[in-house]
């Protein structure tokens, strides 16, 4: 279990923004991007999941978040047409990352499922600039004295110290295989019962550790062992969603000299809770023989899909 956000900072050794980078909101303001040409198609895409995929009356979780993002995908996909290098990508399922590194005198790793990776030929380039970077050495992390910051981790022996992105995956990632960048890892929390899914903040600590931990195996396949500040620092995104609130994340890996709190930090933004509609009316509400609530999707949200897209076009457009 991840506590929260603030804890994966600490063990991450990474200074967090509010929102998105300019970078990628770039991408959502640029009219000659055509993104709100796509917004009615997205809607129908959400009626699709939510009414439509099935014959029951309710179509359950489990179901309608792994259609939406498949649905979503597809959209993105579309955008090939007009940025050929978008077709550069993969989808990798059940992949699983395993990552180590030192902070302070622990030894820590991360190692699981790593949702849905998508891969690409090349690396995004930074999103923050080297001022911005060196600026990250004033940062003071957030300690939790007299509470160890490892609470709640689990405690194992570890045999063999891995830094590998996607082994047991389908595809094995070999050496030569030409999608071997992480781009965006996708997490869906499709469970129907409440208690089985992580909670936002949960999901979202959940999101940086699985971020840092491809971008700091793909930095050591790279660069090497040997801590230190990255000249070409590694970026990974990742989203996250229960099939209608929606977290966005994009990580910048600027060091792998992790054990000290001192000098330069990692970077990452977060756009936290944002739904891409308020409502899914699979039938009408009826009260005393008025409608009261139409069947279909309301409060559906443009910006929520665009972010979606804008992560996905990063680092082509």
């Amino acid at each position: 279990v991840f506590p929260g956000v603030r804890q994966a900072q600490w063990l991450t050794k990474t200074k967090l923004v509010e929102g998105l980078p300019p970078a990628v909101q770039g991408i959502m303001d640029n009219p000659a991007l055509g993104l709100q040409e796509l917004e009615e198609r997205a809607k129908h895409m959400v009626s699709h999941a939510r009414l439509w995929d099935t014959a029951e009356a309710a179509p359950r979780r489990e179901r309608y978040c792994p259609k939406l993002f498949e649905n979503l995908i597809h959209i993105c996909r579309l955008m090939s047409g007009k940025y050929p290098s978008l077709s550069k990508r993969m989808l990798a399922r059940n992949c699983r990352i395993a990552a180590t590194w030192e902070r302070e005198s622990i030894l820590l790793q991360v190692r699981g499922l790593s949702g849905i990776l998508m891969n690409s030929m090349s690396l995004i380039a930074p999103v923050a600039s080297k001022e911005e970077i060196l600026a990250t050495k004033e940062h003071v992390l957030e300690t939790f004295y007299p509470i160890a910051p490892t609470i709640d981790l689990q405690e194992v022996n570890v045999y063999k110290e891995l830094n590998d992105t996607g082994h047991m995956c389908p595809l094995g990632f070999r050496d030569g295989y030409p999608y071997s960048h992480p781009h965006t890892l996708f997490f869906l929390e499709s469970a129907n019962v409440r208690t089985d899914r992580f909670r936002p903040e949960q999901l979202r600590a959940k999101m940086l550790m699985f971020a840092f931990g491809n971008a700091l195996a793909k930095a050591k396949a790279l660069h090497g062992n040997d801590p230190k500040v990255l000249e070409q620092p590694v970026v990974v995104q990742s989203i996250g969603t229960d099939g209608q609130l929606f977290q966005f994340m994009v990580f910048q890996l600027n060091t792998t000299d992790l054990v000290s709190s001192d000098g330069v930090k990692n970077l990452v933004w977060i756009d936290s809770d944002q739904n891409l509609y308020e409502r899914a009316q699979c039938v009408p509400e009826v009260k005393k023989g008025v409608v009261t609530k139409p069947a279909g999707i309301s409060g559906f949200q443009p910006d929520t899909f665009k972010k979606f897209l804008a992560l996905y076009l990063h680092g082509t457009v």
